[in-house]
């Protein structure tokens, strides 16, 4: 099955008209992009947007071979005006199929927001889903549907959806997953191309043509993340961007409840409200069983709190005690934790406070927990696939 992206962008367009924000200003050349709609094999077209003639003949492609024209987004009818020789476009209602005299066939999908999504079988048995803009998947079940090999998708705007295929092996990993619909949520570029690979995505210029099945273009998720920053710097927004496209994560927080600390009370509801709903949270600083067992996904937030804990239990703060034991019980520590992130089979993202290029702390401790972050952060990172600083909400990769 062979697909041909006549536009990849959300229904305005990218940029959109009159907008004058950053992401629209430099949405230039191949960062450009027209309302989404897909030519599948020369025969059935899903969306119509303005000038879809015109984009598949610069593609290369003729719209003349069109038999089926169907639509996804929420409306009823056509935008733009249907080009002399297609069919009127139409809609498959929830649950059925359409089966064409090309020997595709198409089944609607249910979403759970207005439009409809189709899942497209090529005579060859390849399989393709292609989703509106901001809807996600309805009513799945865990074995009712096989793996897809191509979902084009809104990724950035409801990464969720992509969550649900995963947990129920609709995406797998040699599922090619392409963004669409791509708005100006994110800046266009290397940006909205480094939030795609962390989700298992990619984005193509519009025109460009994929085979149904060709894999080598899927981007490897890193398995290991640190994410670094100073406060209020986004850190913790970005690391849950990163997993919020899988299912089942695992949030470990490890700052505890503090009873009685409203302030730190409504910092973690803030969080909690932030983050999906299928995630579940653990409260708790003994991280090397969890990295040690086999399971989901991994959020740990944050390898600071840790410190601070761990450097409790071995007295670590107390000049005396840290002179008789407490640096060596701290390091064993240390080394323990990294050495689990080294021999974990799990995803894990890590977030941790970059301390150590302000103020030098006025006291003894405070020059103890800086520096003793400093060398946890650095053993961290050299076990990770990927390392990223956030400054002012932008993420800048160190590593990977």
């Amino acid at each position: 099955m062979e697909l041909t992206l006549l536009g990849t962008g959300a229904p305005a367009g990218l940029p959109r008209p009159d907008c004058p924000c950053a992401a629209c200003t430099g949405a230039l050349g191949d960062a450009a992009r027209a309302a989404t709609a897909v030519l599948v094999d020369g025969t059935l077209l899903l969306d119509l947007t303005p000038g879809a003639a015109f984009a598949a003949a610069r593609a290369g492609h003729s719209l003349g071979g069109v038999r089926q024209v169907l639509l996804s987004h929420p409306h009823d009818g056509p935008a733009v005006e249907v080009p002399v020789g297609l069919p009127q476009p139409g809609r498959v209602p929830d649950g059925r199929e359409l089966a064409l005299l090309t020997g595709h066939r198409v089944r609607a999908v249910a979403m759970d927001a207005p439009g409809t999504g189709y899942a497209v079988t090529a005579p060859d048995g390849r399989r393709l889903l292609y989703l509106p803009p901001g809807g996600a998947p309805a009513g799945l079940e865990e074995g009712a549907t096989e793996t897809y090999d191509m979902v084009l998708a809104d990724v950035v705007g409801r990464p969720d959806g992509l969550a649900r295929l995963r947990a129920v092996g609709a995406v797998g990993p040699t599922t090619d997953v392409v963004a669409v619909h791509l708005d100006h949520d994110v800046p266009p570029g290397p940006e909205v191309r480094r939030r795609l690979a962390s989700a298992g995505a990619r984005a193509v210029p519009d025109g460009t043509t994929l085979v149904v099945g060709v894999y080598e273009d899927v981007p490897d998720v890193p398995r290991r993340t640190l994410v670094l920053g100073g406060a209020r710097s986004g850190k913790s927004v970005e690391a849950e961007r990163r997993l919020e496209a899988f299912p089942d994560v695992l949030y470990v927080a490890t700052g505890g409840s503090r009873n009685g600390d409203g302030e730190w009370a409504a910092r973690v509801a803030v969080h909690r409200e932030r983050r999906p709903g299928s995630w579940r949270t653990a409260e708790t600083c003994d991280l090397v069983p969890l990295l040690a067992d086999d399971g989901p996904p991994l959020l740990v937030d944050c390898l600071s709190l840790w410190l601070t804990d761990t450097m409790d239990a071995v007295g670590a703060w107390d000049d005396v005690e840290w002179a008789d034991g407490g640096e060596r019980a701290l390091r064993t520590r240390m080394r323990e934790l990294t050495e689990a992130v080294r021999a974990t089979r799990r995803t894990v993202v890590a977030v941790s406070n970059e301390v150590g290029s302000g103020i030098v702390p006025a006291t003894a401790s405070g020059r103890r927990y800086r520096d003793e972050l400093g060398r946890l952060n650095a053993a961290f990172a050299n076990e990770c696939e990927q390392v990223l600083l956030v400054v002012a909400g932008q993420a800048l990769v160190l590593r990977g």
